[in-house]
């Protein structure tokens, strides 16, 4: 079982994380108009899947932020996701305050089994029920070219890592 720390307190996580060269598993997330947005919708493009545990924290909201600014400049093929357990109504909300319109919010409001199936589901702690802090990078054709799980919940993620997985 994969741990990350929240303030250096260790979290179980269930589930397994797809490593590159894995096809990426299924997901099920409904978008700001609560819409389905599924790997089948996004078929055909690169996806930056970030994974956050909420946008009511304040490194999520950084997170969210760069990922849409860096966005503007990664092309029509590539779609970027921010996928965390907050209802679609909140991630709006946050989306339209902050005019990021380069990312899809997504929640995992109906599947409830994503964190399980991407192996950071948060299965104890005071998290408990939302997911870790991760970034999947998935081809057009739905491999997976980086995986990153940020050992900290309270850290950002390597963001140049993972955009530079898309020209791979």
């Amino acid at each position: 079982m994969a741990q990350v720390t929240l303030r250096g307190n260790p979290c179980n996580l269930a589930g397994t994380m797809p490593k590159v060269g894995d096809t990426a598993p299924d997901f099920n997330l409904t978008g700001a108009d609560l819409a389905p947005i599924t790997k089948q919708s996004l078929a055909g493009k690169k996806k930056v899947l970030v994974v956050v545990p909420s946008l009511d924290t304040p490194v999520c909201q950084v997170e969210t932020r760069k990922f849409n600014e860096r966005a503007t400049s990664l092309g029509d093929d590539v779609v970027v996701v921010i996928a965390s357990a907050d209802l679609s109504f909140a991630m709006a909300r946050f989306c339209a305050t902050e005019g990021l319109n380069n990312v899809k919010a997504a929640s995992d409001l109906r599947d409830r089994e994503f964190g399980k199936r991407w192996g950071v589901a948060i299965a104890d702690g005071p998290l408990l029920g939302l997911t870790a802090r991760a970034i999947f990078v998935v081809d057009a054709s739905d491999k997976i070219t980086y995986s990153e799980l940020v050992p900290e919940i309270g850290q950002e993620p390597d963001y140049e890592a993972a955009l530079a997985a898309l020209t791979k």
